[in-house]
């Protein structure tokens, strides 16, 4: 849709991972990396969203997984990253009380092909932004500007989650999960209103989707607020979930505001460092989230299923990457996390994004998030100095363990 994307691009050829996929299990492989989380694509394996099958589609996840597993990295499978069959989103899509069941039965596909050699799998990734981001703000597809539709799809994605944790477990799976975008919403001042909207914004972001997922069902505090907005309630329900993943890039600072649905508006704190998003770097509160997870909610495991950071990486003279400001953003966050699981969170396991340069939705290719420097015009590969301090610190974590 014409300036949906900031680039123009259609992002039709990012990585070409498709046609690539060897090289980039080797390239994984080679960077001392035990664990890979991927991301299958609906549309690829059941063009209509439901009914007949891509074999192709599924017979390329295979290759991958046992590409993956000869070379002994761990594949961590993603069912759903926003990539919606447009055959069901024209038949409403997240917002049509059938979505679930849609959603369960892909999961089964899946399971059944793959269930045998994947044990990792997270049904869901970040539905806030599938239901906000794309049906709220528009920012991203399907490009709706409603919150009722919003909280509506947010209800059917908890469902659908629901339905992809049964087939999984139908499947034998022993390590099911979900990875939700989260970050502590601090008030922009002591003021009551500010208090007020920051507490709003913890329940729109963290407490909307782990308060169910924990069987605690919707935020008391969050349905007052919408009201009439969302007349549906979870009787019964439990996520099921055997980890919980943490996706963190930055905190939430906020302000009352007289204007939109939640009436707070985030701001940019003076004298901070930011990303090229842009994004306040402030690794504190990656600990603060994961410890409040892990306090709050007492998930039987935690994984940091996404943090990086993008910048605007080039190419030098002398063919290198150099990004040293990401590596100090990496070892900030590490260090956090690290005191996160000293403290005691179950934190199993940490998802660098992201392994190269990749198509970032409405920014196109224009956020450079990689280890791994994408020449998008010839698809080279060239390992920034991220990836080169990270292949270090995978062998002297492997050395340790040995």
């Amino acid at each position: 849709m014409p300036g949906a994307i900031s680039t123009g691009e259609t992002g039709d050829v990012a990585c070409d991972h498709y046609h690539r996929w060897r090289e980039d299990v080797a390239l994984i492989r080679s960077l001392g990396l035990n664990a890979y989380r991927c991301s299958i694509s609906w549309p690829r394996v059941i063009p209509n969203g439901s009914g007949a099958v891509n074999e192709r589609g599924l017979d390329f996840y295979e290759r991958l997984v046992d590409a993956l597993l000869e070379r002994g990295v761990r594949p961590f499978v993603t069912l759903y990253h926003w990539d919606l069959p447009e055959a069901l989103q024209r038949r409403g899509g997240w917002a049509n009380p059938d979505a679930p069941k849609w959603f369960g039965e892909y999961a089964s596909v899946i399971a059944s092909r793959l269930g045998d050699r994947v044990e990792d799998w997270m049904t869901l990734n970040e539905p806030e932004v599938v239901a906000f981001a794309g049906h709220a703000s528009g920012v991203h597809a399907p490009g709706i500007k409603d919150w009722p539709t919003a909280l509506r799809v947010s209800h059917h994605l908890l469902l659908a989650h629901r339905e992809a944790a049964r087939a999984l477990r139908a499947a034998h799976a022993t390590n099911v999960g979900i990875a939700l975008n989260m970050g502590p919403a601090h008030p922009a001042s002591a003021s009551e209103a500010d208090r007020a909207a920051a507490k709003r914004a913890d329940g729109y972001l963290n407490r909307w989707f782990l308060d169910p997922l924990f069987g605690r069902g919707y935020p008391e505090d969050m349905l007052d607020w919408y009201g009439d907005l969302f007349p549906h309630r979870l009787a019964a329900y439990d996520g099921d979930l055997d980890f919980v993943g943490v996706n963190y890039y930055t905190r939430r600072v906020v302000r009352a505001a007289e204007t939109g649905a939640l009436k707070l508006e985030s701001v940019q704190p003076e004298g901070s460092a930011y990303t090229a998003m842009p994004w306040e770097i402030y690794p504190d509160a990656f600990r603060e989230q994961l410890l409040r997870v892990w306090r709050d909610y007492s998930p039987r495991a935690m994984y940091v299923t996404e943090n990086g950071a993008a910048f605007d990486d080039a190419v030098e003279a002398d063919g290198r990457v150099v990004d040293e400001r990401r590596i100090a953003f990496l070892q900030d966050h590490f260090a956090a996390a690290a005191d996160a699981l000293e403290a005691g969170a179950p934190l199993r396991g940490y998802f660098v994004w992201t392994l190269y340069d990749n198509f970032e939705w409405a920014h196109g290719t224009s956020k450079r998030f990689g280890l791994t420097y994408l020449d998008y015009p010839t698809q080279r590969r060239i390992v920034k100095a991220s990836g080169e301090w990270y292949r270090s610190l995978a062998n002297a974590a492997r050395s340790v363990r040995a």
